[in-house]
C-alpha cells in the first residue's frame, strides 16, 4: 500500500471488513543537546500517594480524572459503566505527586465481567492512601449503589472525602440536603462541590488532596501522566468513539483490541485494531451501510490519536465476531481484571 493511498481521508473498506482512515499531522520530537535522558525533578520534601476515585456508574469519575490531570487519560461516555480497566492518572501539585486511580463504577453485578470490574474498583480503593467518593448531585436522591459504597467504607473503618459533582445542574438547597444526608454515617471528612465538566472547584480539590498525601518519594517521572500502555489507550479511545456512534444500538456487546503498532521512518504510525462483537447482526450494526459507520468511528479515533501522539496516524479497523468474548480469560487478563472474581 502506498503512502499516498494511506493518506486518503475518505477511508476504504478492505478485505476482512477493515477500514483504513489516514490523515496528516506534523510530528514534533524534542531531544536535549546530548540526547541523554534527564532525571526527573525530586523536591526536597516530596509527597506521593494513590488517590482512588470511586462511585456509582456515571458519577463522572473519568471526566474528573481527566480534569485533574489536565489531559485525557480515561475515556468518557454518557453510557454507564464505560470504564472497564483501572486507569492511573498522574499529576503534580507543588511537592506532591498524586496518582489518581479511576475505577469502574460500583454497582450490584450480574455478569462475570460486572463482578470483575466491581472487584477491581474495591481493590483500587483498598490499596489507596486517599479515597474520593463521587456522587452525581443531579440525581433524584441518593441511589442504592452509593449507599452501598458508604456502608462498605464504614464497615472497613475507612474515611474518605465526598465529591458532589455536576453542581451546576442543581439548586443550592438540594446540594445542602444531599450533603447532610450523605454525611450522616461519619465516613466523610470533607465535602467538595464541583463540576468536573467545567472544572469549577477542581483546583481546590487538587490542592487539598496534595496537602494530605503521605511524605515519600515520587514514583513516576514528573512529565508522566499515566501508566497505561499506548496500545491500550489507543484501543480505549476507539471504544469510546464506538460508544458515541452506536448510542443504545450495541450496549456493551463490543470491545476493541490493538493488534499491531508499526512506526515508520517518516514519523507516522500504523495502528491495526479489531472490534469484537458477539453476533453477525452486531457486526452489521458496527459496519453500517457500505462501511459508513465504522468509517466515522475510525475518523474520530484517528483525529484524537493524532492530537495525542503528535504524529500522523494510519488507523486500520477490523470487525470480527467472537461469541462470548465477555467470558474469555485472555480478555480479562489484558484488562488487568480477575476472571475468578
Amino acid at each position: 500500500m502506498t503512502d499516498e493511498s494511506m493518506n486518503d481521508d475518505t477511508g476504504a473498506v478492505e478485505d476482512g471488513d477493515a477500514v483504513e482512515d489516514g490523515g496528516a499531522a506534523d510530528e514534533s520530537v524534542a531531544v536535549d543537546e546530548g540526547g541523554a535522558v534527564v532525571a526527573a525533578r525530586m523536591p526536597e520534601h516530596p509527597r506521593c500517594g494513590f488517590v482512588a476515585l470511586v462511585g456509582a456508574p456515571n458519577a463522572g469519575k473519568s471526566t474528573l480524572l481527566n480534569t485533574l490531570i489536565g489531559s485525557k487519560v480515561s475515556i468518557v461516555s454518557p453510557k454507564v459503566q464505560t470504564t472497564r480497566v483501572r486507569v492511573l492518572g498522574i499529576a503534580v501539585e507543588g511537592d506532591a505527586q498524586m496518582i489518581f486511580v479511576d475505577t469502574p463504577g460500583i454497582f450490584r453485578p450480574k455478569r462475570r465481567l460486572d463482578r470483575a470490574m466491581v472487584a477491581a474498583a474495591w481493590q483500587g480503593a483498598e490499596d489507596a492512601d486517599f479515597i474520593g467518593v463521587l456522587f452525581d448531585a443531579s440525581r433524584r436522591g441518593v441511589d442504592e449503589d452509593t449507599r452501598g459504597i458508604v456502608a462498605r467504607l464504614k464497615e472497613q473503618g475507612r474515611q474518605a472525602i465526598l465529591i458532589l459533582n455536576k453542581i451546576d445542574l442543581v439548586r443550592r438547597d438540594t446540594l445542602l440536603a444531599l450533603t447532610e444526608e450523605l454525611n450522616r454515617d461519619g465516613v466523610f471528612t470533607d465535602t467538595f462541590m464541583i463540576s468536573a465538566q467545567s472544572g469549577d472547584g477542581v483546583a481546590d480539590l487538587r490542592r487539598i488532596i496534595a496537602g494530605r498525601l503521605p511524605e515519600g518519594p515520587w514514583l513516576f517521572p514528573e512529565d508522566q501522566i499515566s501508566d497505561m500502555p499506548m496500545r491500550l489507550i489507543a484501543a480505549e479511545i476507539t471504544r469510546e468513539k464506538l460508544f458515541v456512534q452506536l448510542h443504545q444500538e450495541l450496549p456493551y456487546a463490543a470491545t476493541v483490541e490493538t493488534e499491531s503498532w508499526e512506526e515508520f521512518g517518516n514519523g507516522s504510525v500504523k495502528i491495526s485494531q479489531v472490534v469484537y462483537v458477539q453476533r453477525e447482526s452486531q457486526k452489521a450494526i458496527v459496519l453500517g451501510k457500505g462501511g459508513s459507520r465504522i468509517k466515522r468511528i475510525g475518523q474520530a479515533a484517528r483525529t484524537e490519536l493524532e492530537a495525542m501522539l503528535e504524529q500522523r496516524v494510519h488507523l486500520m479497523l477490523f470487525v470480527k465476531v467472537r461469541e462470548d468474548w465477555e467470558n474469555d480469560p485472555e480478555r480479562f487478563a489484558a484488562w488487568g481484571l480477575d476472571f475468578k472474581a
